[in-house]
């Protein structure tokens, strides 16, 4: 499984330094949509990782997919949003808290 970052290129710069090779650098909402299609149909990325604020810009169906999404995984960092943290997330995708 693989790890894909979808954002600007301030948010993947470190990914691409960490050696991730799926990066989808994009400049606004539409890219971000269109990134992330294209990655929900990539079977071989379990994890993706994007800003809050972008997620938050999806349109809602969109949103609401990559919420209940199992695999991949999506994982929200930065901005002021309220979405699952990395532990519920964790839970949803392997089926148990693996804190306890």
């Amino acid at each position: 499984m693989e790890l894909a970052a979808i954002g600007k290129s301030e948010f993947v710069t470190g990914f691409r330094l960490a050696g991730i090779r799926k990066i989808y650098e994009t400049n606004d909402a539409k890219a971000v949509e269109s990134a992330v299609r294209s990655v929900l149909e990539d079977k071989s990325v379990g994890i993706i990782v994007m800003h809050n604020d972008d997620i938050s810009n999806l349109p809602e169906i969109l949103m609401k997919n990559l919420n209940e999404s199992v695999q991949p995984t999506v994982v929200a960092l930065g901005g002021a949003g309220g979405s699952m943290s990395l532990r519920d997330k964790i839970k949803q995708a392997v089926g148990v808290d693996l804190w306890k």
